[in-house]
């Protein structure tokens, strides 16, 4: 059995009112805020005195409304630096190959391009080009496609120079799409938020992944389901898209991110 540790009542009661100030996202004056922890004003007074004390919360001495403090923001920057976006992620996407069962990849921003750094494969043999380390093409990729949607254009561009030649890269075509083309196709991805190749580059595979930001708005990494064209619905509304889609938005939201 698990041994229940003792702890401090009165600082998980005083914790309430943290968290509703957290949740609420914006300054509240004391009756709100006591409402939404679920005490008195009377009760929730004191703790916000002793929060103010510590630099925990402060009050606006015009408005009378309580915020966040600076001892709370520096807590929370501190947090966020601490975060791996890669380790966050490993277990929803473990869970992720499990529940839908396909093969996830996680991919981030590498020198030589969006380059795959876990793989999680599924029972559904897929014959592709694709381990740790692989460099997947910038363009011609739904893992490469996601983040040309979110990069600079000027870091899109020089990436894309880059993979001309270089038959290592997973998806390369020795070609290079025309600047039309580019643009439509990186708006459909912004407009779904999720990117997708069906049955190309690799014929008979198809694959959708979508971005993961952290607190600053940055993409990080990008979470790809890859499966068989005959059992992986490359529909942007279908199961695999919308889970893919919820994944990717847990691992963001863990990173501090804020969904528009």
């Amino acid at each position: 059995m698990k041994k229940e540790r003792r702890g401090i009542q009165s600082v998980e009661v005083g914790g309430q009112l943290l968290e509703a100030l957290v949740s609420e996202g914006a300054p509240m004056l004391l009756r709100d805020l006591a409402q939404k922890a679920g005490m008195t004003s009377a009760k929730a007074h004191p703790y916000l005195v002793s929060f103010g004390n510590i630099g925990l919360i402060q009050q606006d001495p015009v408005s009378g409304r309580y915020e966040l403090g600076s001892f709370a923001l520096q807590m929370g920057l501190i947090s966020l630096q601490l975060l791996d976006p890669v380790k966050i992620a490993l277990p929803e996407t473990a869970a992720l190959c499990e529940h839908i069962g396909h093969t996830t990849a996680l991919a981030v921003l590498g020198n030589c391009g969006p380059t795959i750094v876990h793989l999680n494969e599924s029972h559904l043999p897929i014959h592709v080009k694709m381990r740790t380390g692989t460099v997947m093409s910038i363009l011609n990729t739904a893992t490469g496609r996601v983040f040309s949607a979110y990069l600079p254009a000027m870091q899109v561009e020089k990436l894309s120079a880059r993979e001309l030649g270089d038959d290592s890269v997973a998806g390369h075509s020795g070609r290079k799409p025309g600047k039309e083309d580019v643009e439509a196709m990186l708006s459909e991805v912004r407009r779904h938020g999720m990117a997708r190749t069906v049955g190309d580059p690799t014929a008979g595979i198809n694959a959708i992944s979508a971005p993961v930001f952290d607190h600053a708005g940055n993409m990080v990494l990008a979470v790809t389901v890859i499966g068989p064209a005959g059992t992986l619905d490359a529909d942007w509304n279908g199961a695999a898209a919308t889970q893919l889609k919820a994944c990717a938005a847990r691992i963001s939201q863990r990173l501090g991110y804020t969904l528009p």
